[in-house]
């Protein structure tokens, strides 16, 4: 006996199709969950710290040489060494007479590339361990003395200066001095571009050096000032 199936071809693909639709709304769903939580993750996952925020710290504690120094953010000048710990040499600078840490780099544009030989309004400062090498001191008393010219200059209000013999490794530096405030400085001369002066002390295992442009010896003391005001800011709670 034959049996006819009561099923027709239409209502076969219209059933086919409510079937896939079946399937396919709950695979929609679970793509529309899943993206949902993705996003939320990554909302509550995402930083919002910044540098200049209320809890980032202002200050690092770095040791150099293994003597201590809190040192701006700031004012560090490479973002590698911008990190807590041991560092081996650490470069800053802070803008003059302010002894601020400067908010930012100096840029030059096409438009103040004309104008962008303006006075430095920065002092220099790197601090690096010195390994026992020879003292600043020892180096002003007994390295320089050997290849300076023997005629000095001492200006009206208090500093020396005596220049290097031209046939010699600081053939184009002065070298300049004062007691009270104590001030060592070497210079360049002024050339195709301003002289610079180079000042060095020794605090603990770690050698200061400031640079600052020869120019601002017109006011030598300020100056002078203005490193051991630094000095002793950077300094850690046991300096």
């Amino acid at each position: 006996m034959t049996v006819f199936s009561l099923t027709s071809p239409r209502s076969s693909r219209t059933g086919a199709k409510t079937r896939s639709r079946a399937h396919i709304v709950p695979f929609a769903l679970t793509i529309v969950f899943a993206a949902s939580a993705v996003a939320l993750v990554a909302y509550l996952l995402w930083p919002t710290w910044s540098t200049g925020g209320a809890d980032a710290p202002d200050k690092l504690p770095v040791s150099v040489g293994g003597t201590l120094f809190n040192l701006p953010i700031s004012a560090i000048r490479m973002k590698i060494q911008r990190h807590s710990g041991p560092q081996e040499r650490i470069d800053l600078d802070f803008l003059y007479p302010s002894l601020q840490a400067p908010n930012g780099p100096r840029h030059v544009t096409a438009d103040t590339v004309d104008t962008a030989m303006q006075p430095i309004d920065r002092i220099f400062l790197s601090i690096s361990a010195h390994h026992d090498a020879l003292s600043p001191e020892q180096r002003t008393s007994t390295i320089y003395p050997r290849y300076l010219d023997q005629a000095a200059t001492t200006s009206g209000d208090g500093l020396t200066m005596r220049p290097f013999r031209s046939d010699t490794p600081y053939g184009s530096e002065d070298l300049y001095s004062a007691t009270s405030p104590a001030l060592t400085a070497r210079c360049t001369r002024d050339a195709a571009t301003p002289g610079t002066c180079l000042s060095e002390r020794r605090v603990g295992a770690a050698d200061l050096t400031f640079r600052f442009p020869r120019s601002w010896l017109s006011q030598w003391r300020d100056v002078a000032d203005a490193m051991d005001r630094l000095t002793a800011q950077l300094r850690g709670p046991h300096g």
